[in-house]
């Protein structure tokens, strides 16, 4: 028996209600050195807590692609995104609206990516930090518990 895996399909973007939930596509960046995983964590650019790469679907381009140009805008990173998920979280994102701020849910598909390429020049280059770290430590250091558990189980290892 063969098994034939889907080929990721680009996404069509259709509108939605300010208060619908929204999808967002992440990259979890990594690399191995000495045989170790580290993972590459940015700040966000107004709260400055650690985040992952992520942002809004892209029309014409697969989760997976939109999740690797996030990575490129956000923490000029080039390499090799899969197209299999990790996992996924939710956070709640502040909008503002006329009624004045509020929550909008983000449900967050998380995407390994094998750095090839850290740039010194990149779109949002000095609106925030980049540190590599470990899996376990960069855990430690989101917000989201959901996310924090995909970093404490990654293993760049398993991907090969």
């Amino acid at each position: 028996m063969t098994l034939h895996i889907a080929k990721p399909r680009p996404i069509m973007m259709h509108s939605a209600r300010k208060t619908d939930l929204r999808a967002q596509f992440a990259a979890l960046v990594y690399r191995v050195q000495n045989d170790k995983t580290q993972v590459l964590l940015i700040t966000s650019r107004k709260t400055r807590r650690w985040i992952i790469p992520k942002g809004w679907p892209m029309s014409g381009l697969t989760p997976s692609e939109a999740a690797a140009q996030e990575a490129w805008e956000e923490a000029g990173v080039k390499g090799i995104t899969h197209d299999a998920p990790l996992g996924s979280y939710f956070y709640s994102k502040t909008i503002k609206t006329r009624g004045g701020p509020m929550p909008m849910p983000v449900m967050t598909i998380v995407y390994p990516m094998q750095a090839r390429k850290l740039a010194s020049k990149y779109p949002e280059a000095g609106q925030r930090r980049r540190k590599w770290l470990s899996p376990k430590k960069a855990a430690l250091r989101v917000k989201e518990p959901e996310l924090a558990q995909i970093l404490r189980k990654f293993d760049a290892r398993l991907l090969r």
